[in-house]
């Protein structure tokens, strides 16, 4: 029944007997001396961030906080939760938990710049890039403003309007495009942008100066970016020009004539009468031919960021020189901490576009910040993907400045020191401008001017008005806010003045140098100039008993006068350093000699002089030192 089965126990299963004894020993096998050791895969190192934290250090070795806060101290170094480490520190840590990390920089790429191969039928000519250099004050701009002004003779509608840092004008053989640099020895770094991306350098010399450091400086620079050089002797026009004593200057440095036997083309041009120009058009187009330039117009686009600036109706605008590929409406796009999508381009008359081939310059709208003048542009996928690498990009941009900011916290100390010996003085600069590549120049003079006991600092730039938030880190740091094209916004002017900081607004940099290097020297300690002021032979000496030995001197350069600081200099050796007690001329006591005439001197306290001694008279100024 159920409830039998129910209450039933299981059947007995039949369980097998167990096995007793030893277990077989595995036999022994002889190792293979020989053989090659086992493969250990090395594990790649742990990325870090220079200037990460402490706590991003210890997430990142997979170690907890108070541990590596632990190790620092052993190290001597105490350090907080958020404090930023040094590079050299983070590799000690590494080093102590036996871990193998690689420090990345902001200067390093995020990623690699993809290679590119295009294939012969991918590739068409292209506009050649042409970058005009030459001293301020040689005509570089009235230069590029007669060729501008033939494209707008030439019946180009509207003309030339949009500053953009690029234009062009087109020839029969196709379009050039002028890049709208600044020619002066201080813009280093944007001249060094202007030869990363042009195919012909114009050197520009006035006739009638000829060459002068900025022009070398201009010459040096194309060479190292090989750069093909072309020059343009301009101001002809004007007295005193000597276009071949330019020739002879410039061959000694190395650019000799094509008409000499060199290789250079050499051209006379005048801005203002437009002499010469059309021939410096051509050789320009014949330089580019020789190039056989060429660029793939389907490939994904890249370029150069030119110039860059926020536009209060606009946000921010980029100019881009495109060198690569077409860039369109719609593409995302990168530009080292920046990234966007192209809402809209302007070209050079400020016109709308919608794609933009190899060679030519253009305006974009749609990036989300102000990308730095020169650096390189590219599009990617989509905007995530364009996002993703500006921000990897902007941390470490931002991690790094941190770590300096507290670098520098460290060694207040030691400059502090130093200004109370009167070792060290120092400037203060926030630094505003209309344009990166204005801010950029600006940085590059400053960074000029150091001098050993004084030096200018720039502890905040930025591209815009000056704003309240400027003047408040002014006032905080006893900085001086300088504008370069623009003007303070807001409240900011009130707040200048309320809290006593000092607003100075230029539209010319050359004006921001000067004045800057004037508030320099103000700072420096006024330097202690000897200057001699006269000077007399001793023809003969007498002894009188109330006054001791007279020199019997000879004034020849000069005026001697009564209380002059005198040096008694004997065989080129300085014997005497004191003042003239008496001075008489005859029997007279006067106040002064002057040069070619005889007197007697007695000297202070000293008697011991003798015929063919020199006497000579000095006085020390304080004058303010140049930097």
């Amino acid at each position: 029944s159920q409830a039998s089965r129910r209450g039933a126990p299981p059947p007995m299963q039949h369980q097998p007997p167990r096995r007793r004894g030893r277990r077989r020993k595995t036999p022994w096998v002889e190792p293979d001396l020989n053989a090659p050791p086992p493969e250990v895969k090395e594990e790649p190192p742990t990325k870090l961030n220079s200037g990460a934290t402490v706590k991003e250090v210890a997430e990142s070795l997979g170690l907890s906080t108070p541990e590596v806060i632990k190790k620092l101290m052993t190290l001597g170094e105490m350090a907080t939760l958020t404090q930023t480490l040094s590079d050299d520190a983070i590799q000690l840590l590494a080093d102590e938990f036996d871990k193998k990390v690689e420090i990345v920089h902001a200067a390093d790429e995020v990623e690699e710049e993809p290679r590119y191969e295009d294939s012969e039928d991918e590739l068409s000519s292209r506009s050649p890039v042409v970058t005009v250099m030459g001293h301020v004050d040689h005509g570089k701009t009235s230069l590029l403003d007669a060729i501008r002004e033939t494209e707008v003779a030439a019946g180009e509608a509207g003309g030339i309007t949009q500053h953009i840092g690029a234009y062009q004008v087109h020839r029969d053989e196709g379009a050039i495009t002028f890049l709208d640099t600044p020619g002066h020895q201080a813009f280093t770094a944007m001249r060094a942008r202007g030869g990363q991306v042009a195919d012909v350098a114009v050197i520009v010399v006035a006739a009638d100066d000829g060459v002068m450091p900025q022009t070398v400086e201009a010459i040096d620079h194309a060479k190292a970016a090989e750069v093909p050089m072309m020059v343009a002797i301009n101001k002809i026009d004007k007295e005193g020009a000597d276009p071949n004593r330019v020739r002879g200057e410039l061959a000694q440095q190395g650019l000799t004539p094509a008409d000499w036997g060199g290789d250079v083309e050499f051209r006379d041009v005048s801005a203002i009468t437009r002499e010469g120009l059309d021939g410096l058009l051509d050789d320009i187009v014949t330089i580019a031919e020789i190039q056989e330039l060429r660029a793939n117009p389907g490939a994904e686009a890249s370029g150069t960021v030119i110039e860059s600036r926020l536009d209060p109706g606009r946000g921010p605008v980029v100019s881009i020189l495109v060198q690569r590929g077409t860039l369109r409406v719609g593409d995302a796009l990168v530009a080292g901490a920046s990234w966007g999508r192209v809402r809209a381009m302007n070209d050079y008359r400020g016109e709308r576009v919608d794609a933009v081939r190899p060679g030519e310059p253009t305006e974009v709208l749609g990036f989300d910040g102000v990308p730095e003048a020169g650096e390189h542009v590219r599009t990617v996928d989509h905007e995530r993907r364009a996002r993703q690498l500006a921000g990897e990009r902007a941390t470490r941009l931002k991690t790094e400045a941190l770590a300096r900011r507290q670098g520098v916290r460290i060694s207040l100390e030691d400059i502090f020191e130093r200004a109370q010996k009167g070792e060290a003085a120092e400037l203060t600069l926030i630094v505003k401008a209309d344009v990166a590549g204005s801010l950029e120049a600006l940085e590059d003079e400053i960074a000029k001017l150091p001098h050993d006991q004084v030096s200018a600092t720039v502890i905040h730039d930025g591209v815009g008005g000056i704003n309240e938030s400027d003047v408040m880190l002014a006032a905080a740091s006893n900085a001086v806010v300088i504008g370069f094209n623009v003007r303070p916004v807001g409240d900011a002017a009130q707040v200048a003045t309320r809290e006593g900081v000092e607003i100075r607004t230029y539209s010319v940099i050359y004006r921001v140098v000067e004045e800057l290097r004037a508030a320099l020297e103000g700072l420096l300690e006024p330097e202690e100039v000897e200057q001699t002021v006269a000077t007399a032979e001793i023809r003969e000496t007498f002894r009188a008993s109330r006054v001791g030995t007279i020199a019997g001197c000879y004034v020849t350069s000069g005026t001697m006068r009564r209380g002059a600081q005198v040096r008694l200099v004997r065989d080129g050796t300085v014997v005497y350093d004191g003042r003239v007690g008496s001075l008489r001329r005859f029997k007279d006591d006067v106040r002064e000699v002057q040069e070619g005439f005889e007197c007697g001197i007695v000297l202070e306290n000293f008697a011991d002089v003798k015929v063919e001694d020199v006497l000579e008279a000095h006085e020390t100024r304080q004058v303010e030192r140049a930097l």
